[in-house]
């Protein structure tokens, strides 16, 4: 859907304080370019015109248009203006049909994994709700992050029961997934609990994932049990949407279970 051409009285966008302009107008124009809003002709519009639309200074497009020609998405073609690449046309999304075994493993296998942390400590208030443990408990914990070749793509903060993470070492988790480890051990994944959220980059998520600091990044927590309901794993994964995207496939009898996704909203009391 495109959105509407804001009316000439109309605001201008406003930006993030935490990124540059030049920066977020380049990341907006990367999407449109990717859903292929800007026609057969594929061309873009005129850097007066999302000067306009955008609230910012030419020289502010012309960055942002630089950025996208430096990836290879655009070109600028002289006294014609900036075009779509023709080899950049939308793919298809493919079709999503593994399970969550089969999900972990092909996210194993299409990256590469640096173990950044392995500790025993004491977990948040949430993680300790969430894996259903006595005030105070320690937990094993395990931060790592995945890339493709130098590309950092995933950063993967998970929380494990003592009792199941014995086996959990950096060592291990250098060879193995961290699912791999559990089932080794015998533990049996049932009810999956997962949230996806939007989330701000902070200074080290920023630094390990190769993006700047206040842009958006997706949140995916998940909560995995074991076939009794007793929590096995808390795993926070946190992703750039300029390199990643969560895919989802349900059948059609759970369209009207939880399985297929609910909208939470969380109003002040005082917007209401």
């Amino acid at each position: 859907m495109t959105l509407p051409t804001p009316k000439p009285e109309a605001q201008p966008a406003q930006f993030s304080r935490g990124t540059s302009l030049h920066r977020q107008l380049f990341l907006v124009l990367r999407e449109e370019i990717s859903r292929g809003l800007f026609g057969k002709t594929g061309a873009l519009p005129k850097e007066e015109a999302l000067g306009d639309r955008f609230g910012v200074s030419r020289v502010t497009v012309r960055r942002a248009l630089a950025d996208l020609a430096a990836l290879g998405l655009v070109e600028s073609r002289h006294g014609r203006g900036t075009f779509v690449r023709g080899d950049r046309v939308p793919v298809a999304r493919p079709k999503p049909t593994l399970g969550l075994i089969d999900s972990l493993r092909q996210a194993a296998s299409d990256t590469q994994v640096q173990v950044l942390l392995v500790e025993q400590s004491e977990p948040p208030a949430d993680v300790i709700a969430m894996l259903q443990l006595a005030p105070g408990a320690r937990a094993v914990h395990a931060l790592r992050l995945r890339s493709v070749g130098d590309t950092p793509v995933m950063l993967s903060d998970a929380w494990v029961p003592v009792p199941l993470g014995k086996k959990v070492t950096a060592s291990a988790l250098r060879k193995q997934a961290l699912y791999e480890i559990l089932l080794a051990q015998g533990v049996k994944f049932g009810r999956v609990i997962q949230e996806i959220t939007a989330d701000i980059s902070d200074p080290d998520r920023a630094r390990l994932l190769h993006t700047e600091v206040g842009v958006p990044l997706l949140k995916v927590v998940r909560v995995i049990h074991d076939p009794e309901g007793r929590p096995v794993q808390y795993i926070t994964v946190t992703m750039t949407p300029e390199r990643s995207r969560i895919l989802m496939d349900f059948a059609g009898d759970a369209v009207n279970t939880l399985s297929a996704g609910y909208f939470m909203h969380e109003i002040p009391i005082e917007s209401r």
